[in-house]
């Protein structure tokens, strides 16, 4: 996307569709950006079934030409912490060179008959920064199957500081596009850095 302030208006009217309290989104995000030129931006917003509530959330994904701004926006029902409903904002901002991976997956129906430019039944797209890691170990073994020996663990490390999904039938196919233009907007302005 363009460096405009039709970048910013297309980012304020996509966080007002959501229609998840827009004004408080629309303040943390604009707070994060400041004066940046936007490049491109994602809003997705969930709901989520926890037990007998009904709980939604939105993920706000921006990014500039230095860096890599998320936001995310909970409710939160009345409870002992407190004696009415209330919403908790939180955004990061990250260096575009602190960056260390951007994975998109892609579910596609019936693989067999896939058509370039066909748009994808979900996307999943996963961005590292090394702030989380995920660690996955397993028993390490030897060739010898009568071996008895304790050889360790061997395992893997995933940056796997923000995962979100998108689908088309539970977000529209909008969503799914912007994803897509989103993750390749990334994908680019992480690879055109020096390093």
């Amino acid at each position: 996307m363009a460096k405009t302030s039709t970048t910013t208006q297309g980012l304020r009217a996509a966080i007002e569709r959501s229609g998840y309290y827009p004004a408080l989104v629309a303040e943390a995000v604009e707070a994060a950006v400041g004066g940046e030129p936007i490049r491109s931006y994602l809003v997705h917003q969930e709901t989520t079934f926890d037990q007998n509530e009904v709980r939604r959330h939105v993920t706000v994904l921006v990014l500039t030409g230095n860096r890599f701004i998320v936001s995310h926006t909970d409710e939160q029902a009345a409870d002992t912490t407190s004696p009415t409903p209330y919403a908790t904002t939180s955004t990061e901002s990250v260096k575009l060179g602190r960056i260390s991976s951007v994975v998109v997956s892609r579910v596609v129906a019936n693989p067999e008959q896939y058509q370039p430019g066909t748009l994808p039944r979900e996307v999943v797209l996963t961005i590292g920064w090394g702030a989380v890691s995920r660690i996955d170990l397993e028993p390490a073994a030897c060739g010898d199957p009568n071996c008895e020996a304790d050889h360790g663990y061997t395992g893997n490390s995933t940056a796997d500081d923000l995962s979100l999904r998108v689908s088309e039938a539970g977000d529209g196919p909008d969503t799914v596009r912007q994803a897509l233009a989103f993750a390749q907007s990334i994908s680019e302005a992480t690879a055109d850095l020096p390093h």
